[in-house]
């Protein structure tokens, strides 16, 4: 695929980005019949493109091995439906290698993560991005959080390189987004796509949104994609009670849920991919499991999040409820049950 083929496709607001957990065993060992069981109900169920091995997928924590068969694994669930694009991080010789080993897997594209540790200055962030762009024959989505955050003037330059596509922002300066999206529609006329990459990008995206950020990475389609797609289709068609209904009911709470602990953006979503009855083992070290009463009341949140959906379907089941609950392209969804016990 092409930089501008992917660039199109990533641009079609079709349905949420999905970034899948990566399933554990056990033993600790990759998963990865559960993995592609996690991927191909994502597809499935209406994602647009799948990002495989990213921040929820536990990049960190896989060893160059296990993330090629990964990626392997989920190009091969996704059979070409929609986009593959994996992660690439660390320092830049190891994120060239990643790079490598996802276009040897099939991949569709990369997502450049943050290098490892180091505060570097703009010409050092530059020249890092540049090398994994040159690396393969991949397009490439830079990731801007934590170490790696850039000047308007930076991402003007990272838009003139060739096979960088677009700008992930997971800082939440929206000032400076805004005067990044306006530096390169100024600079470089074109089609340089942007995501909010914050952690439950739901609940920031209609800010992002009004700045000229209108793709969101979505957690919650990990464990509830019917609540993630009818958001989705509520910013598309301008629903704007439905957004609202399920940012109050739903998504607010549960990013209140994922603030009383460290690494909860990955570790709490795994736990919901569970109650929603697939095994994708514990989150791996330096993470932890969530609390036996944070997983409770995350079960307490899922279920009042269908519940809104019902509510939304019986009292406007001419305009909202014909939306809320078909998915985009196919017929109704019904929600699978909370598995008992599990954790």
């Amino acid at each position: 695929m092409t930089s501008a083929d992917l660039a199109t496709r990533l641009g079609i607001p079709s349905g949420p980005l999905f970034f899948p957990v990566t399933a554990y065993a056990p033993d600790g060992s990759v998963d990865l019949d559960a993995y592609r069981a996690h991927v191909r109900r994502g597809v499935d169920a209406g994602a647009a493109a799948v990002f495989a091995c990213c921040g929820t997928g536990e990049f960190h924590a896989l060893a160059p091995e296990e993330f090629e068969a990964c990626v392997q694994a989920a190009v091969a669930e996704t059979a070409g439906r929609v986009p593959v694009v994996a992660g690439a991080g660390y320092g830049t010789a190891l994120a060239v290698r990643y790079a490598r080993l996802a276009e040897a897997a099939g991949a569709d594209g990369l997502l450049a993560l943050p290098p490892y540790l180091v505060i570097a200055g703009q010409e050092g962030l530059l020249r890092h991005y540049r090398e994994i762009a040159a690396a393969t024959a991949l397009p490439v989505i830079v990731y801007q959080r934590d170490n790696a955050v850039f000047t308007p003037r930076t991402v003007v330059e990272l838009a003139r390189t060739d096979k960088i596509i677009g700008l992930k922002d997971g800082l939440g300066d929206l000032d400076l987004v805004q005067r990044i999206v306006s530096a390169v529609r100024t600079d470089v006329p074109g089609d340089f796509l942007y995501f909010n990459g914050l952690p439950t990008a739901e609940q920031t995206q209609l800010a992002y949104r009004a700045v000229g950020v209108p793709l969101y990475s979505s957690a919650v389609f990990c464990f509830a994609p019917e609540i993630a797609l009818a958001f989705h289709r509520a910013l598309e068609t301008g629903d704007t009670a439905t957004a609202e209904r399920l940012l109050d009911g739903f998504y607010r709470p549960f990013v209140e849920l994922r603030a009383e602990g460290r690494g909860y953006a990955v570790s709490l979503v795994k736990a919901g991919v569970r109650l929603r009855g697939l095994d994708v083992g514990e989150v791996r070290p330096p993470l932890h499991e969530p609390t036996e009463d944070h997983v409770k009341q995350l079960a307490g949140i899922i279920e009042r999040g269908y519940a809104l959906l019902e509510e939304g379907a019986r009292t406007a089941p001419g305009e909202e409820g014909a939306h809320l609950g078909a998915p985009s392209g196919g017929g109704a969804r019904t929600a699978a049950p909370l598995e008992e016990g599990t954790k």
